[in-house]
This record gives structure tokens, C-alpha cells and sequence, in this order.
């Protein structure tokens, strides 16, 4: 299928652009080895990843995706993780095959780009710099920017507001249902990734208006 052609186009961060999932998960199975806990493992903490990083130590100290620690361990916890995380941003972290692709591809055409984001700016900033595509970005909205984050829509709208653009003319990429909640609240097309963190759940199952492998297949899209 194509899309409408948008004048401005958000991107997600985690599972989207890039993948942050290695070093989460070193930072999270750290913290629990600091507080004489068991580790989780990568692949346990992948299902984990997409509401923001306070939100996945709550998950990592009880053990799934629902839940609440006491509010002791929390205390003791989350500081050891943003410690961790703030020396961990972007070590093993990597772009997602295709991503550099599609954004030189959405460049040259001359869309106008932002990253919408729940990580709060003080990681989302010196990844995305460190990964060297921070300078592609006309806006970056962190997930402490606003009062609200995704699945909110301000976030969008902010990012629209910005570029003078209406949402019947901006698109999101993304790969979770908050994603497409945001967009669909907020009046935008969404496309989402077939890769990225939505807990487990097959993406499609949110009804998002296409859904690629890789950024590299946006020409064909848009």
C-alpha cells in the first residue's frame, strides 16, 4: 500500500531507530546483581522495554510486566539504574539495519523530521548523538519534555505545532501500541516497524497503516 505524502514525518527511538535493548539490559541485570538479586537475561528484559526506564525497573524487580515493587526497594533501585544507564547509553547500543537508509532517504526528499521519545532527554540526547543521527532532526521531543508522553498525543502535536505542519499532513513511525495510540489520537497516519518492543504482541494487531521490516523500504511507501 503507499500513504499519503506527509509533510512531516516523528520518529520513535527504542525499537524504532535504534536498538537500546543490550544495554538496558546490562544496566537492569547489573542493578539486580548490586542488589543481590537474580538477573533476568536479555531476552527477558527485551519483552520489558517501551514504557520508559523507571517503568522497566519496576518490571525487573518483580519479575513480569505487571506489577509494583515495595516502594523501599524501588527507592534503592532506581537510582543504581540511572547511574548505570547514564554510563551505559549508547555502548552496545546499535542503529537498526536500514535506518540510515531510510533517513538519507527522507532527507533528500525534504521532509521535515522529529524524534518523539519516552526516554527522557537526558539518554535520549547523547544516543542519538553518539549514534550520529541527532543533527538529522529539526525537533526532539524526550520523554520529560512535556508534562505528558505517548501514548498521550501532545508529544505530537507539540512536535507539529513546531513545524507549523497539521496532523492530516504528519506522519509517526514507531513500533508499539503507545505509538499508534499517539498517532491515531493525534490525527496522524502511522507505519510501524515489524521488529521493535511492544511486549511480546505482534504489532499488526494494532491496526497501524502499514507495517515494514526495514526503513529501507519507505520509498516504496511513501
Amino acid at each position: 500500500m503507499s500513504l499519503n505524502r506527509p509533510e512531516m514525518i516523528l520518529i520513535d527511538v527504542d525499537g524504532t531507530l535504534v536498538d537500546s535493548v543490550p544495554d538496558l539490559a546490562y544496566c537492569v541485570d547489573e542493578m539486580m546483581r548490586r542488589l543481590e538479586r537474580p538477573v533476568h537475561g536479555e531476552d527477558t528484559v527485551r519483552n520489558w522495554v517501551g514504557n520508559g526506564v523507571e517503568r522497566l525497573v519496576r518490571r525487573a524487580l518483580v519479575g513480569q510486566l505487571d506489577g509494583e515493587p515495595d516502594d523501599e526497594e524501588f527507592a534503592a533501585a532506581y537510582p543504581l539504574f540511572l547511574d548505570l544507564y547514564a554510563e551505559n547509553t549508547s555502548k552496545r547500543s546499535r542503529l537498526y539495519p536500514g535506518v540510515r537508509e531510510g533517513l538519507d532517504y527522507m532527507k533528500a526528499q525534504g521532509y521535515r523530521l522529529g524524534c518523539v521519545t519516552n526516554k527522557a532527554s537526558q539518554f535520549t540526547i547523547p544516543l542519538l548523538r553518539d549514534l550520529g543521527i541527532h543533527d538529522e532532526f529539526g525537533i526532539v521531543v524526550s520523554g520529560d519534555t512535556l508534562a505528558v508522553k505517548k501514548p498521550d498525543p501532545q508529544p505530537l502535536l507539540h512536535a507539529a505545532a513546531h513545524f507549523g505542519v497539521a496532523a492530516e499532513d504528519s506522519l509517526m513511525i514507531g513500533d508499539s501500541r503507545s505509538d499508534v495510540r499517539a498517532a491515531r489520537a493525534a490525527g496522524f497516519q502511522i507505519v510501524c516497524m515489524s521488529y521493535g518492543y511492544n511486549h511480546g504482541e505482534d504489532i499488526r494487531n494494532y491496526s497501524p497503516d502499514a507495517v515494514i521490516d526495514s526503513m529501507a523500504e519507505l520509498p516504496a511507501l511513501l
